[in-house]
């Protein structure tokens, strides 16, 4: 099968797509013929050297997947024997940017009614991903007060309409005009563009001083500062991504007086109870919203597998609005 390489660590000229063996899935694994797989940050920093794969997991880059099903390991249980044949979404911790890939039956939902194939590449990293930390880790119910970070990247476009859903009040930032009207299509009720206006000083004007509820952040040390004076008290940050760096001084002074909670998590190293659990949870809660229509999949654009390096090029501008994906055919 084809699968994508990275030829060590660097920009998008390091990748490649080459021939390499075929999976064998194992007791309790599915093997899937893969029709598209979804860039994510992740990819990016595994390519740049700073985000290796986790103990045992394949090599080949790619969290997420969809496609048909072909086969079960030897000795699976009833289940994933019976998962054979249908159209999925996977969740991953490596191997997506392959024809076939191999993954525990347990991390495996339908592709749910009313979304294409290839759409659904895109759906159950950054369903697992918002679903887990916004209402897992930072308890968000109807009502509250939250700010999103990148509301119309492939996590932010994702929880903008997932809160809307919820009954939340949603504040995110953009980078410009464009994305502005784009978040408010996808259910912001209140957008800040942080290149031209100050960040802190919007969250205190719209919240009325009160500050928000939670915060989703990606962007990690370059924003700490600013998000936790932007929480109100007994406000929740849940981080995770570190695209504005890593280290950063902490107000625990601040954190006291306010009850704070600064909660950094990620998706890709948990453990397989862990993943089953939290797909389990996104395919009762968050596959209704999207056969509902409530939630919509945004793909921004597609790539053939083997011009991998040019959907990265792409991926690296920052322009996309939504999610990129790579097809197998």
């Amino acid at each position: 099968m084809r699968a994508v390489h990275y030829d060590g660590a660097g920009g998008h000229e390091v990748i490649t797509v080459t021939d390499v063996s075929d999976p064998v899935p194992q007791a309790g694994e599915v093997l899937i013929e893969v029709a598209a797989a979804a860039l994510n940050r992740a990819d990016v920093m595994q390519r740049a050297g700073m985000y290796p794969p986790p103990k045992g997991a394949s090599e080949i880059p790619g969290l997420e997947v969809s496609g048909r099903v072909i086969a079960a390991g030897q000795g699976s249980d009833v289940a994933a024997e019976g998962l054979i044949g249908k159209e999925v979404v996977a969740l991953l911790a490596g191997g997506g940017y392959a024809e076939k890939v191999v993954v525990d039956a347990r991390h495996v939902l339908p592709v749910p009614a009313g979304v294409s194939l290839i759409d659904a590449a895109g759906l159950i990293e950054v369903a697992a991903t918002v679903h887990s930390n916004l209402r897992g880790e930072a308890r968000v119910q109807a009502g509250d007060t939250v700010l999103i970070h990148g509301g119309t990247g492939g996590i932010g476009s994702f929880a903008l309409q997932h809160l809307h859903a919820l009954g939340a009040e949603v504040l995110t930032t953009v980078g410009s005009a464009e994305k502005a009207s784009l978040a408010v299509e996808l259910g912001a009720d209140h957008v800040i563009n942080y290149r031209t206006e100050d960040l802190g000083e919007r969250v205190q004007e719209i919240t009325g001083g009160r500050g928000v509820d939670a915060i989703l952040d990606v962007v990690g040390a370059k924003y700490l500062e600013t998000n936790l004076a932007s929480l109100a008290t007994g406000g929740r940050m849940v981080i995770i991504g570190l695209q504005g760096g890593r280290k950063a001084e902490v107000d625990l002074g601040l954190m006291l007086a306010k009850r704070l909670r600064i909660i950094a998590t990620t998706l890709r190293s948990r453990d397989a109870e862990a993943k089953a659990a939290i797909v389990q949870a996104v395919g009762a809660e968050v596959w209704p919203l999207l056969e509902a229509g409530q939630i919509k999949i945004q793909t921004d654009k597609t790539f053939p597998l083997q011009e991998a390096a040019a959907a990265h090029e792409y991926f690296d501008s920052g322009t996309h609005t939504g999610k990129v994906l790579l097809t197998m055919r």
